[in-house]
């Protein structure tokens, strides 16, 4: 059995939303908590005597959580009508580069939500061969959708709810962990963003078959109307959220709000999915940037403002948001800060840095039903704890500022 005590000098309770602000201990016993303790009383508990004494700088915390990813895109702006037309061992080994990428940015978890044809699962039974070490992966496989729909290229079609059922349970047979939905479209060419695609039977057999085998669901709305079918239907988690009319408008819908509000339907908002693309371009020099560049900037800050003021509703509702990057789609490389700069995004639409931090982590854990095992540094729970440099509970910018990474109880990034 393999022991170790990673201590340090102030540690964030992401269930209270608290700092704990003096010296802690953490016993771990292969890759499981069993005790989270003082540095004094520590040396109390049993395997303490014979275990690695390691110390961790700054102030410790669990493990990210990035409930929204897509591996196999390169983040390179290659469209995903584009991307369909890629070798699937080439996605499966890009996607197994991307995971790794992640997990050396703090993240531990990961939630990915869509991959063509086996390309996810591939990378999958690499992982739990031990061929890479990426972070823990929750798998949807291909995107549930229509012909036509968002997706549709990654290989998973149902019309009517014969074929819907069919759809969860091959994915099940194939390995999915939980089942993404394309409920409305998006940016694949041949889909409608301006209507549900779905009707309410279909969207809840696979709903009712999803839960059925114990596994949960999300569904990508990028339309009120796809939302209300997806939220009547007890989809469990909103992807994007965007409360937009069948006009193309932008127009919160209080009653909706409301409904999700007293179901406990969680939001992944995706907000910094274009943001990212901005800052890119902000960062280079102006005389650099052609018209259409500068006319992307001024079009993605008129609409990031209105934008801000529905999230502001939205949370003021008391709806949980997760957050989960969306990247490598379009612009949006997996790695380095990209989720922290998610996280960062929830800050900018007014939550509290706490509270954004949550968002990254235990609520992020709830939304991917694995909140029994991740998302909280708890005893029983497995050892997924990073440290960052800095106060991050006051300054959100300080969680870019990465230590040290633990994952499963083994050390895989630790400065001296």
């Amino acid at each position: 059995m393999s022991t170790k005590v990673f201590s340090g000098n102030r540690m964030i309770d992401t269930v209270k939303g608290k700092v704990i602000d003096k010296e802690i201990s953490i016993l771990v016993e292969n890759e499981i908590i069993t005790a989270i303790d003082s540095s004094e009383k520590i040396s109390n508990h049993p395997g303490f005597e014979n275990s690695e004494k390691i110390s961790l700088k700054g102030t410790i915390l669990p493990g990210l959580v990035d409930s929204h990813v897509h591996l196999i895109g390169f983040g390179d702006g290659t469209p995903g009508d584009v991307l369909v037309k890629t070798d699937d061992n080439l996605l499966a080994i890009n996607g197994a580069q991307n995971a790794i990428k992640h997990l050396d940015s703090g993240v531990t978890t990961l939630r990915d939500l869509g991959a063509k044809n086996m390309s996810g699962y591939m990378i999958k039974e690499a992982a739990k061969r031990g061929i890479i070490q990426t972070p823990d992966l929750i798998i949807s496989g291909r995107p549930i959708t229509i012909i036509g729909g968002h997706l549709n290229w990654f290989g998973e079609v149902a019309t009517g709810v014969n074929e819907c059922v069919a759809s969860v349970r091959r994915l099940i047979r194939d390995g999915s962990d939980m089942i993404k939905i394309t409920a409305t479209g998006g940016s694949t060419g041949t889909s409608n963003t301006r209507v549900p695609s779905f009707n309410y039977d279909e969207m809840k057999a696979i709903v009712d078959e999803a839960h059925k085998f114990g596994i949960h669901t999300a569904a990508h709305c990028v339309n009120t109307e796809g939302i209300r079918t997806a939220v009547d239907a007890g989809v469990d988690t909103i992807i994007h959220g965007r409360f937009v009319n069948t006009k193309g408008v932008l127009e919160f819908d209080e009653k909706l709000a409301d409904k999700m509000a007293e179901k406990g339907v969680f939001v992944n908002a995706t907000l910094h999915q274009g943001r990212d693309r901005i800052w890119q371009l902000l960062a280079r020099e102006d005389s650099d940037l052609n018209d259409l560049e500068k006319n992307e900037i001024e079009t993605f800050n008129a609409n990031w403002d209105e934008a801000k003021k529905v999230w502001e509703k939205v949370l003021n509702k008391g709806i949980q948001l997760v957050a989960g990057s969306d990247a490598s789609w379009q612009y949006y490389k997996l790695g380095g800060t990209s989720f922290q700069d998610e996280i960062h995004a929830h800050v900018s639409i007014g939550m509290t840095p706490m509270q954004a931090i949550q968002s990254g982590t235990i609520f992020s854990a709830q939304s991917c039903w694995v909140e029994d095992q991740v998302g909280s540094l708890e005893v029983g729970k497995i050892a997924n704890i990073i440290s960052v440099d800095g106060e991050p509970e006051k300054n959100i910018k300080d969680l870019r500022n990465i230590n040290s990474i633990i994952h499963r109880g083994r050390v895989h990034k630790l400065l001296d």
